[in-house]
């Protein structure tokens, strides 16, 4: 690969010669693919999807391998591809069922789908994405993985922090960067890299997590993480945390062929070395960064603003919960969700231990159920998408040429009774031949 100039000529004097050429040749190396396999969806036999002995050590749910975005296994979500390096930024994150965790930077959706592959639907998982097109991305990655318990957001750090002050147990900043760690998956991305580019990048990065650190309670941890291998947004972006905030650098679990961080490279601590590097000549992935960090004493003393404050936010009322119960009774579904949310004539699953979200722009509150229409009750895609087998008892098996015709919106015909089956019935699961499907991609 032909890399800039000015890049070799930094990580010459970064590395020493030696090392150097090592660095570089190990963007001539061929890239290597993964996925997860979603542990919140019924227990499939992934046997027919996974090579058991791909198994990516470093990551509970993944795999080396790739992955067809046009299958039934990802267009279900069973599986989301992801490369093997970033796997291991949720990884290290790894929330528990019931803590309030933000993935601050979050489209596409990788890391958020990760974080609540942990979170079990329990709990609140808050995914902010500050560019609009991207953030709708992010909605359909967060529903088609059957993510109960997330909120996801369009806005500014700094409205996310105004609104959610000293709220998470977890918070996720996988910072944008400048790439370089990107730079053998993606040439484009060498393009617009320049030697003053990884300073700008780290000035944008401070911003965002002056603003992120805010919302961080006592004692909960941040997950920073970058794709590249720029000192500048790494060792001294962590080193002008732990300076100017309470923080403190926690070891993470490193597997064969993960770095250390480099103390020479910030501002000489030696807790650095708690960081993890990911270099392609030494792991099987892209370059990234990994810090973990856990926060001190408050920073601040605002109090949360109550979740029902927002006018337009409100419990259903007596007639839409009736239509609501109707629906689930005519198709025998059984499901029960905590806190039903009302916005305009939309129902969520959503949690009333949130703040006021008044201020910050909404892109999904929680789960969408589905929508009330003129004296009826439509469900949702993601409600179908999200319930499990247990969970309702219209389920049908269906080869691969009907998936097919389902998703291009033909109409099926069951040879027992030559029922229709479209919009008028409420498929909620189709139980689909795995194995054969997939002998035909």
């Amino acid at each position: 690969m032909e890399l800039p100039v000015d890049f070799k000529q930094k990580y010459t004097e970064l590395l020493g010669p030696v090392e150097a050429q090592q660095f570089f040749d190990g963007f001539d190396l061929e890239p290597r693919h993964g996925f997860r396999v979603n542990p919140l969806k019924d227990n499939h036999d992934y046997s027919a999807i996974v090579d058991m002995r791909s198994v990516a050590e470093h990551c509970e749910f993944g795999y080396f391998g790739k992955v067809d975005g046009k299958s039934v296994a990802h267009q279900g979500g069973l599986v989301y591809s992801q490369e093997p390096s970033a796997m291991y930024v949720g990884e290290v994150a790894h929330p528990n069922p019931g803590e309030r965790v933000l993935d601050l930077c979050a489209a596409p959706g990788g890391k958020t789908t990760h974080l609540g592959s942990f979170m079990q639907n329990q709990g609140v998982l808050v995914a902010n994405e500050i560019n609009g097109k991207r953030a709708s991305i992010l909605a359909e990655n967060v529903e088609r993985f059957s993510l109960r318990n997330a909120v996801i957001t369009n806005t500014t750090p700094e409205k996310i922090a105004q609104t959610f002050p000293e709220y998470f147990d977890k918070v996720l900043v996988d910072a944008p960067c400048s790439g370089e760690g990107m730079f053998r998956k993606d040439p484009a991305a060498m393009d617009y890299w320049s030697l003053d580019y990884p300073k700008q990048c780290a000035d944008r990065q401070r911003e965002i997590l002056t603003e992120a650190v805010k919302v961080i309670k006592p004692g909960g941890q941040l997950i920073y993480s970058t794709c590249t291998f720029a000192p500048e947004e790494d060792e001294e972006i962590i080193s002008w945390l732990i300076e100017n905030f309470d923080f403190s650098i926690e070891p993470i679990k490193k597997y064969p062929g993960m770095d250390d961080g480099r103390p020479e490279w910030g501002n000489g601590d030696d807790g650095l070395k708690d960081c993890v590097r990911l270099f392609p000549y030494h792991f099987n992935g892209e370059g990234h960064f990994i810090a973990k960090l856990v926060k001190g004493k408050s920073e601040i003393n605002n109090k949360l603003k109550p979740f029902w404050k927002n006018k337009h936010l409100t419990r259903p009322n007596k007639d839409e919960l009736m239509l609501y119960k109707q629906f689930l009774n005519d198709n025998e579904i059984d499901v029960k969700f905590d806190d039903l949310v009302v916005y305009k004539n939309l129902l969520f699953a959503s949690n009333d231990k949130l703040p006021d979200l008044s201020k910050v722009k909404v892109v999904r509150v929680g789960m969408p159920l589905g929508e009330f229409k003129k004296g009826r009750f439509e469900p949702s895609f993601a409600l179908g998408l999200a319930l499990t087998a247990a969970e309702n008892h219209h389920q049908l098996t269906i080869s691969h040429d009907q998936w097919a015709a389902y998703v291009h919106g033909d109409v099926l015909q069951l040879m027992n009774n030559m029922k229709r089956v479209g919009i008028s019935w409420f498929v909620t699961t189709c139980q689909l031949d795995l194995e054969n499907s997939l002998a035909r991609q």
